[in-house]
């Protein structure tokens, strides 16, 4: 899958990528035909741990939960590999944690410990040359070379474009296959993003955070090779349990039934591959 990933990305259209939360939603990408997808700390966490994306989770908690993601889809995967969690060797055991999983891509980010979303406040940056020596670390320490390596910089909020773009060139010099510019504030700075750098570029559709969301075409018409919605599915599914727990609460009952099927749902978790098996091996159940 890692290889795939670098093909995906050679095609001729951009690759987007939902976010998926846990392994039910990565099933439901896969069966909605997208071809890639991403796990983002956001997501994760909040689904996870019911924790906001504040540094508060470490590699350990992150990644198990990326484990569990991964179960339900087999589509190649971009991971959020926030800021490696620690110095260059820590750098090298988290490319290398993600990539025993089965990761193909991933993005790191040169903001200071402890991270925040990059569409919060209060964030900071180091300086470049520790990011510089951090995607040295990821290039020459990954097991496989074609994973994937995206440098991501915050320094668009906290030191102005002009920092970020010097910065882009300089993550690329040190060896990052991909650029991701995080939270340019308007449309007309996610042209000059597009067209300023030689190289797959990602661009971040969050809702509700500081840059404009635009469609997969609109931003491949300005350079980016790569999108994700990376909150998307979550906003949606906690917005529809609040609304069926409200409806549950009050006794009104009025959503029962506008859910998927039951039949449906256990298709979607795969019980008629499971009952072959029982089939197969075990014989009918009494009473078939």
């Amino acid at each position: 899958m890692v290889s795939r990933f670098r093909e995906l990305l050679a095609g001729e259209r951009i690759l987007v990528m939902p976010g998926a939360f846990d392994a039910l939603s990565a099933r439901l990408i896969e069966r909605a035909g997208f071809q890639a997808y991403f796990i983002g700390g956001f997501a994760l966490v909040g689904a996870r741990y019911a924790l906001p994306d504040i540094g508060l989770a470490g590699l350990g908690e992150i990644a198990a939960g990326v484990a569990d993601v991964m179960r339900g889809s087999a589509l190649p995967v971009m991971v959020d590999a926030d800021n490696g969690y620690g110095d260059v060797k820590n750098v090298v055991h988290t490319v290398n944690t993600y990539e025993r999983l089965g990761v193909s891509a991933f993005f790191m980010e040169d903001q200071v410990s402890p991270k925040r979303c990059g569409h919060m406040a209060r964030r900071a940056v180091i300086p470049s040359e520790a990011m510089e020596a951090k995607l040295r670390a990821a290039a020459g320490g990954r097991l496989n070379p074609d994973t994937f390596i995206i440098a991501r910089t915050d320094a668009r909020t906290v030191l102005g474009m002009d920092e970020a773009l010097r910065r882009g060139e300089r993550y690329l010099k040190a060896g990052a296959d991909g650029l991701f510019i995080e939270s340019p504030l308007s449309v007309e700075e996610l042209r000059l993003i597009g067209r300023s750098f030689d190289c797959p570029q990602l661009a971040s559709m969050l809702e509700g955070g500081r840059t404009p969301i635009l469609s997969p075409d609109e931003l491949a018409e300005m350079g980016f090779r790569m999108a994700i919605y990376g909150i998307s599915l979550l906003m949606r599914s906690v917005k529809v349990m609040q609304a069926a727990l409200d409806d549950l609460k009050t006794g009104r009952m009025a959503l029962v039934g506008s859910g998927v099927g039951f039949q449906e749902y256990q298709e979607i978790v795969g019980l008629p591959g499971w009952s072959e098996i029982e089939n197969r091996y075990a014989g009918p159940a009494a009473g078939e």
